[in-house]
């Protein structure tokens, strides 16, 4: 059975507070980016950056859970480790 929706990571800690460095959501994006020809970054597909409510995101597609549990993990437990906030949704109202 495929998994579908959207898994949220929120700048914020439930305690709800805002998460440091600013730059938090780039940096993670990066993390699980690889290289093409030049050196160029190649964002993963399933991973974006995002912004809801003047919060910064980043939001996984739900179905790399099952495609690569690994990563999914990595991702998740980086979120658990922070404190962050972690919503999961079939809809996707968020401002890229």
């Amino acid at each position: 059975m495929a998994t579908t929706g959207k898994v949220i990571i929120q700048g914020i800690t439930k305690e709800g507070g805002k998460f440091r460095p600013s730059d938090w959501a780039e940096r993670l994006c990066g993390a699980v980016a690889s290289y093409g020809p030049g050196r160029r970054i190649i964002f993963h597909p399933n991973v974006k950056l995002a912004s809801m409510e003047g919060v910064k995101c980043v939001v996984i597609d739900a179905s790399l859970e099952d495609n690569d549990e690994m990563l999914f993990d990595f991702l998740t437990d980086f979120a658990d480790e922070n404190n962050l906030q972690i919503l999961r949704t079939d809809t996707f109202p968020l401002a890229e």
